[in-house]
């Protein structure tokens, strides 16, 4: 801040580009992350990278019963999706993790403001909920559309000369 109150526009446009850098960074290391997820005690197991993706299943051979086909096929689709779901959420877990100090350092989610460990150097900055950036506020990043039920404003009307 300036003596008279005002904003360093330099300092918050360093502040927010290195924030950029660091979720750029968060995101890259989500999309390389591969979380495993198991089912039926260690049977079926399915790895999924950081954006959900299915990249692996492994399906022990203990899982198959020869002598019964059909219900060994129904137990292992069950298994699969099992393993699967419970990859997801830890892969759901991990993306809340490396996401909310960004969540945070914007004010949001009642996370704190700036001014408690958000944007470096720059303490005591109002809370930027509500200007549409992305991860700023309850709302995910999106402008709250206006009130529909005030008329929006008319233009002056033009001066006859």
């Amino acid at each position: 801040m300036e003596p008279g109150g005002q904003l360093d526009m330099q300092q918050l446009l360093a502040a927010a580009a290195a924030m950029q850098s660091q979720l750029m960074n968060a995101q890259q290391e989500l999309a390389e992350a591969e979380i495993e997820g198991t089912a039926g005690g260690g049977l079926v197991r399915a790895t999924v990278n950081g954006q959900g993706e299915l990249v692996d299943l492994s399906i022990d051979a203990a899982a198959i019963d020869a002598a019964d086909p059909q219900e060994s096929a129904q137990t292992i689709s069950d298994l699969v999706l099992a393993a699967y779901r419970d990859a997801c959420r830890a892969v759901d877990d991990l993306q809340q993790e490396t996401m909310a100090p960004f969540a945070a350092g914007l004010g949001g989610a009642g996370q704190g403001g700036a001014g408690e460990g958000g944007l470096p150097g720059l303490g005591g900055l109002p809370d930027l909920t509500g200007l549409g950036l992305p991860g700023a506020g309850a709302s995910g990043g999106t402008q709250q559309p206006a009130d529909e039920s005030e008329p929006p404003a008319e233009d002056p009307p033009a001066s006859g000369r």
